[in-house]
């Protein structure tokens, strides 16, 4: 079998490699391959599969570009191989219960897209790791986290061998009406958001210019401008950069981001539909559609200009030291993730 995976911070690596070592301990030859390595088609066999999979993390209720740009690249099949789909996704604990993540069209789309392509999936499951998503949320306890990774070892153990026995695991069609329900956002963030929330992240003066960030981004979306890192709109926010900086440079600017949102999203819009426009409430609940176009195209150039301004005033100490103490995660109370920890 082959398994390809993308990983962030380590989550969807990890699910790969409990399912690779499940294989390896009944006989069974399993190979796994990192998509962001920039794999070449012909460098591999798919032809002698007898199981292909796929694990992946959920970004923005999707799968990241990266996997689906490599679904696409995929032969068609008539001979309906095999196929097996897990998307680890923002799992949390209170108390002892575990709850879920979201999936959106982390499953959905891949999926479609490989019965297009003549693919039969005899797997389809998410995987409930520890959040990651350090933008939001400090990073979960390590007590939390271990005990997540610990159960979720046991899932993927226990899926695997379901997959070596022949049978089918259609875990995530549980999660259908959900997943439908919030598949405008999953929308939303792929044509949009994504590129809004690349603009989210900035590296302090703690920067050492040691490049590691720019290095170790699976997608390259990271380069030195003017000697500070510099986040393009490529950027998976996959929180690969923040979370393993070793000088934790690397800062969402919560209040410059607040701020510069608010104008981009709501003031602005509503000044110019309002005051230039001279557009009433009436006119507004009549062309709301063009209301709604005007603030979506000019927040995105409101955006993508103050990142540009703000990554030039970085340069300048006061600035610098403003930003960063304005940022959540700026402080130590905000932990980083440090990937899944096994017992």
């Amino acid at each position: 079998m082959r398994i390809f995976y993308f990983s962030g911070t380590g989550n969807a690596k990890k699910a790969a490699e409990w399912i690779q070592e499940s294989m390896k301990e009944k006989g069974i030859s399993a190979e796994k391959y990192n998509l962001a390595s920039k794999l070449s088609m012909l460098e591999i066999k798919l032809a002698d599969c007898d199981l292909i999979g796929f694990c992946y993390p959920t970004h923005g209720f999707n799968a990241p570009p990266i996997v689906l740009r490599f679904l696409w690249q995929l032969p068609k099949t008539n001979n309906k191989t095999k196929v097996f789909l897990l998307n680890t996704r923002a799992g949390m604990k209170i108390s002892k219960l575990f709850t879920p993540g979201i999936n959106g069209f982390a499953l959905i789309l891949p999926a479609l897209i490989l019965r297009l392509k003549g693919y039969r999936i005899v797997g389809y499951r998410p995987l409930d790791m520890p959040s990651n998503w350090i933008s939001i949320h400090p990073g979960l306890r390590q007590k939390v986290i271990n005990s997540i990774v610990n159960r979720c070892q046991r899932i993927t153990k226990k899926f695997a061998e379901k997959l070596m026995a022949g049978k089918k695991v259609h875990r995530g069609l549980n999660d259908l009406p959900i997943d439908l329900l919030i598949s405008p956002l999953a929308l939303g963030y792929y044509f949009y958001g994504r590129f809004i929330l690349s603009k989210t992240f900035i590296a302090t003066d703690a920067c050492n210019q040691c490049r590691i960030c720019e290095k170790e981004c699976p997608v390259d979306a990271i380069s030195l401008k003017n000697g500070m890192p510099y986040w393009a709109y490529n950027c998976e926010s996959c929180m690969h950069c923040m979370n393993t900086c070793p000088q934790r440079a690397i800062e969402t600017p919560h209040a410059y981001t607040t701020l510069i949102w608010w104008l981009a999203f709501s003031l602005v819009p509503v000044f110019i539909f309002k005051y230039v426009l001279k557009a009433s409430t009436f006119t507004y609940l009549k062309h709301e559609s063009i209301y709604i176009i005007l603030q979506y195209v000019l927040g995105g150039l409101i955006v993508f200009g103050a990142y540009k301004v703000l990554h030039t005033l970085m340069h300048f100490n006061a600035i610098n030291k403003l930003i960063a103490y304005t940022s959540l995660t700026k402080y130590k109370f905000w932990r980083r993730y440090k990937g899944p920890v096994v017992k």
